[in-house]
């Protein structure tokens, strides 16, 4: 007993040890959190003094200085400046946005030389803009067309194209303002050349003012100028100066500084006069663009807008004519919505083909397209290479000259990837799209209401009656449903003995026994039959023609823009012949670098031009068809080894003044044109979706509607 005592005395004596030991250590924690606690507020006063003291000596010396300096700069409460670079940051981050951002960055980049914040707010306020158009207008489309999904699918993929087209015309517009800044710019420079009589000096101090976007392109024309190799910096901004009028600029203002300015006959400057015949060139193509933009101006929505009214204009004809729900709601009525959407869609690509100027420089937006792309990928490249004509042969050189005809810069294994891809793509939505249309008018049968046509609407009792006899032969209908081999015999049993012919007399159940035969024949045929999967193969090969049709087309266009082309080539020679040491050589250089449509033989002649002159000139003479490009080559032939080239094109410069009216009548006749085939493309979606799909659907079935009644009453009779 007395050991278990001494145990527990022990355990006490420890347990009291430890709380004294733990109360210890708890007053000791207490007293070092008080000792930090009051050190960090001591700290803390102390930094606020020598804050206060430093503020106070600062404000007299450097920070009031830079206080100074920054007041006034500050943004107000609102600005659009800082809106858009801090969208700029939000819209890269969004996977879909981002690829239209960088894609407007790309053409920004060019006109904005070496200006990040201005590239950013320009990309960030045209891609905001296109949201608020695009945004608004899906709002409404889900709207119109919420009750039919495939039609609502394909119109939202349809607005990929719209933001596109959103953008290229935003973009178009900065491009526009910059080269109506150069007419300014221009005229400008004319009175700095008169005072400073240099040309770097008078770019120099016209291209002062930050704000203008042509100013920056003065500033890098200036370095090039002054730059130790001027020449190579030169061919560098060809590749990506925004117009050819900066290109001619840029190397007339290289030539005058490099072989010095000289009188015309008239005394007046040659560089002034070249400066004056650019500014006449921008004239030219501002009042194109601008007529071209009025023409078109409501073409491309008056082609999208039938797409917008499918759905709405169904539902009007249906409320107000009931006859008509068996055309809007079956598998017809969805074939012409079909067709309609893929008119407009058609028609929208023809537009913008049609508006586009092949005169502009083309820059393409990427040099790794998605048909790069996809013809890295070796099995897919082997696949391609077996469709792909062998060098050599008849087909290899028609593809390749409509390739050149047609100024695309596409590679022929682009194209043919993109037949390719259209193929299988057009394939695959066919065979969708016809299956679709089996379910629509399998769904019909089963949804409608089972009543003859009748031109008075229904009232609601009779509807509700309709729906009901509809729920009656659904029964059956899912009875044999998938049963090709049915009779009329073995639905006639099912009728005679179900719960709602009881009482029905032998003449009801054979007329409910035809109804629901005609109907079951009806759902049991509709599925994909073969001649549809040959239908689908048909729209496939069409597919497959479409890229080589659209060069076509392209070609077609370009043709009426070849005058206009080979004026502009009149112009660069009258600004080159009058200048001491330029040569054939250097005129074809020139006309090269401008050139769009004629761009492959004018190549080929240049570099053959070295190992013979005249023979470089005739193989350029047989490879173009355009007579008054032929009569330029046949001068330039002359001026090669006969006279000089100032007096083999001596006619350019007296008849300057009938070639600038037969320019503006050749541009007016080009826009007539344009605008003919514009406005029959445009108006071919609502001309199709009235007619098609609204008048010939009422008339059509009115008619067989008052026929039947007709037919009836007469039997009655």
């Amino acid at each position: 007993m007395m050991k278990i005592q001494q145990k527990r005395q022990g355990k006490k004596v420890l347990r009291y040890n430890e709380i004294n030991e733990r109360r210890c250590y708890k007053y000791m924690n207490n007293q070092m959190i008080m000792y930090i606690m009051g050190g960090s507020v001591f700290l803390l006063i102390a930094i606020i003094i020598a804050y206060v003291i430093i503020s106070k000596a600062l404000n007299k010396g450097e920070r009031k200085y830079i206080k100074e300096l920054r007041q006034g700069t500050k943004a107000e409460t609102f600005s659009l400046e800082i809106l858009y670079q801090k969208l700029y940051m939000i819209y890269l981050k969004v996977p879909g946005i981002k690829r239209y951002l960088v894609k407007l960055r790309r053409r920004l980049e060019i006109i904005n030389i070496q200006d990040e914040y201005q590239t950013r707010r320009q990309a960030s306020s045209i891609l905001t803009k296109a949201l608020v158009v695009i945004v608004p207008l899906t709002l409404v489309i889900i709207m119109m067309a919420r009750t039919n999904f495939l039609i609502l699918s394909i119109l939202l993929i349809f607005e990929i194209f719209m933001i596109e087209t959103i953008m290229d015309g935003m973009v178009s517009k900065v491009d526009n303002k910059l080269l109506k800044q150069q007419i300014e710019f221009f005229s400008e420079i004319r009175h700095a050349y008169h005072e400073y009589n240099m040309v770097e000096e008078a770019i120099y101090q016209v291209s002062q003012n930050d704000e203008l976007e042509v100013s920056r392109q003065g500033e890098r024309i200036y370095e090039i100028l002054i730059s130790d190799d001027p020449e190579e910096e030169l061919e560098k901004y060809y590749d990506i100066a925004p117009n050819s009028y900066l290109k001619e600029f840029a190397g007339v203002s290289y030539l005058t500084r490099e072989f010095g300015d000289r009188k015309t006959e008239s005394g007046a400057s040659l560089y002034l006069k070249n400066l004056n015949n650019i500014t006449e060139e921008m004239q030219i193509e501002i009042l194109k663009r601008d007529k071209l933009d009025y023409v078109f101006q409501s073409l491309s929505v008056i082609a999208i807008l039938p797409i917008l009214f499918v759905e709405t204009l169904k539902n009007w004809a249906i409320a107000n004519f009931s006859f008509t729900s068996s055309f809007y709601n079956g598998k017809v009525g969805l074939i012409m919505q079909i067709a309609i959407v893929a008119l407009t869609f058609i028609c929208y690509l023809l537009i913008r083909k049609v508006k586009d100027t092949s005169s502009k420089n083309n820059v393409k937006d990427s040099q790794n397209p998605w048909q790069e792309r996809l013809y890295r990928i070796p099995p897919i490249k082997k696949f391609v290479n077996l469709f792909l004509p062998k060098k050599g042969t008849k087909e290899y050189k028609k593809l390749s000259d409509l390739l050149k005809d047609a100024a695309s810069k596409d590679k022929m294994e682009w194209i043919y990837v993109t037949k390719i891809s259209l193929t299988i793509l057009i394939f695959i939505v066919s065979i969708f799209l016809m299956y679709r249309v089996h379910l629509v008018a399998i769904d019909y049968v089963y949804t409608s209401p089972t009543t003859d046509y009748d031109l008075i609407s229904m009232s609601a009792k009779q509807e509700r009656e309709a729906m009901e006899l509809t729920e009656q032969d659904n029964v059956f209908l899912d009875m044999f449903r998938g049963k090709t081999n049915t009779t009329k015999k073995q639905i006639e049993l099912k009728v005679k003995y179900s719960k709602y012919y009881e009482d029905a007399t032998d003449e009801e159940i054979q007329v409910a026994v035809d109804r629901i035969y005609t109907k079951l024949q009806t759902i049991n045929s509709e599925y994909i039959q073969w001649f549809e999967v040959l239908l689908a193969l048909v729209f496939s090969t069409i597919g497959y023609m479409i890229p080589t049709w659209m060069l076509y087309f392209q070609k077609i266009l370009r043709q009426l823009e070849m005058e206009d082309e080979v004026m502009q080539y009149q112009t660069i020679i009258l600004m080159l012949m009058k200048i001491e040491r330029v040569n054939v050589e250097m005129i074809l250089e020139w006309i090269e670098r401008y050139a769009n449509i004629f761009k492959e033989p004018i190549s080929k002649c240049v570099n053959n031009y070295e190992s013979g002159a005249w023979e470089a000139l005739e193989t350029l003479k047989n490879d173009i068809s355009y007579p008054q490009l032929i009569t330029i080559v046949e001068s330039l032939q002359a001026a090669v080894e006969k006279i000089p080239i100032r007096e083999a094109f001596d006619e350019l410069d007296t008849e300057r003044e009938y070639y600038q009216e037969k320019r503006k009548a050749a541009n007016e006749k080009l826009i007539s044109k344009k605008g003919m085939i514009g406005k029959a493309i445009g108006f071919a979606p609502m001309v199709v979706l009235f007619v098609g799909y609204l008048i010939v659907p009422l008339v059509g079935i009115g008619l067989m509607s008052m026929t039947s009644s007709f037919s009836t009453m007469s039997s009655m009779m």
